[in-house]
């Protein structure tokens, strides 16, 4: 039984590790691309032929060949773990992501609680890299990491409040089920959630996970913490090499999770009408991916598109707006929760 025990753990381990590191290369090679597109340049196109779809592949033993410097200055144990922190809290997203009924190498009851939770691991890193760089720009760039975190955690945990009242539940799975059996008036139907209920029902609470995730990712316009313009490249200014790369990979994989995350709890998952769950097995990992993509298409429109806020600005954004917002679709969505 132990080494069953083991052996699943290790496959299991395995699967989210591959998970992970395509979806960081595929968001890589999508950023290139239509970065490229809407910048009318040519983009990759050396490395894998034409399409130049080995371009991620290329940058990532690139960096790994290149020396790691470690300044003088800096708190080497900290200094060197902190990129590990960075990935393993993304990492342990991908663990409770269903993809399909079955399909989940985690499947808890407490998911969202675990989700939000495991999430916020990152900033710790963040604030490690800034804080043992021994170098004033990076301390500055982990402060405001920080600060942007909390306070854009707020508003991430509370726009996922109104999907868990809606659900009744704190399991992904679950969340999944609930907008796939949601009753419109009473009137069953399948047909009636081709379009996810939950993306009607808290459109509102959409939008704030969608920006707060922007937050969360320091992705233009909140690269509040990197601004090479004015911290040179914030906490991440004395890393190079490997470690460098671990912070870039941790960013793309961040930004899948987060895709993935919002796509189970406001547009139905891994679910399809008309399908059996039996068949979903293997179509729910389509379905899912597919609304990963257009999530983290969106996700790179928004960085290519709008110039980077102002720190008071960014702060105002969360605690003026975003937080008194969310708390209102809390309110109204518990009160017609009970009257309907």
């Amino acid at each position: 039984m132990i080494v069953n025990f083991w052996v699943t753990l290790g496959i299991k381990m395995a699967l989210v590790l591959g998970v992970m590191l395509v979806g960081a290369l595929v968001s890589i090679f999508g950023e290139l691309k239509i970065s490229a597109h809407m910048q009318s340049r040519i983009g990759p196109y050396f490395a894998g032929g034409r399409w130049g779809w080995a371009q991620p592949l290329a940058d990532g033993l690139k960096f790994i060949q290149k020396e790691e410097i470690i300044p003088d200055t800096v708190d080497v144990r900290v200094f060197k773990l902190a990129p590990y922190v960075v990935l393993m809290g993304t990492m342990a997203i991908y663990v409770v992501i269903p993809f399909g009924p079955d399909m989940v190498a985690g499947n808890l009851d407490l998911g969202v609680f675990y989700v939000l939770a495991i999430s916020s691991i990152s900033t710790v890193g963040v604030l490690m890299a800034g804080w043992s760089s021994g170098n004033k720009y990076s301390l500055m760039g982990g402060l405001r990491a920080a600060a942007q975190l909390i306070a854009y955690e707020l508003p991430l945990v509370l726009a996922v409040v109104g999907v868990v009242i809606l659900a009744g539940t704190l399991s992904l799975n679950g969340i999944v089920e609930a907008q796939a059996q949601w009753q419109w008036f009473g009137v069953t139907p399948e047909w009636l959630n081709v379009i996810p209920p939950y993306l009607i029902l808290q459109a509102v609470g959409f939008a704030i996970f969608l920006t707060a995730s922007l937050a969360e990712l320091s992705r233009t316009p909140f690269d509040m913490p990197i601004a090479e313009s004015e911290l040179v490249m914030g906490y991440l200014t004395e890393y190079s090499g490997l470690r460098f790369t671990m912070f870039f990979l941790g960013e793309y994989a961040g930004m899948v999770a987060l895709a993935a995350i919002a796509s189970t709890l406001f547009l139905g998952g891994y679910w399809l009408p008309f399908v059996s769950d039996d068949l979903l097995n293997f179509i729910g990992p389509v379905v899912l991916i597919t609304k990963i993509a257009l999530l983290v298409f969106l996700f790179i429109w928004m960085r290519w598109t709008f110039p980077r806020l102002r720190e008071d600005q960014l702060q105002q954004l969360a605690w003026r707006i975003l937080i008194p917002v969310a708390l209102a679709n809390i309110v109204v969505t518990a009160v017609l929760k009970v009257v309907f």
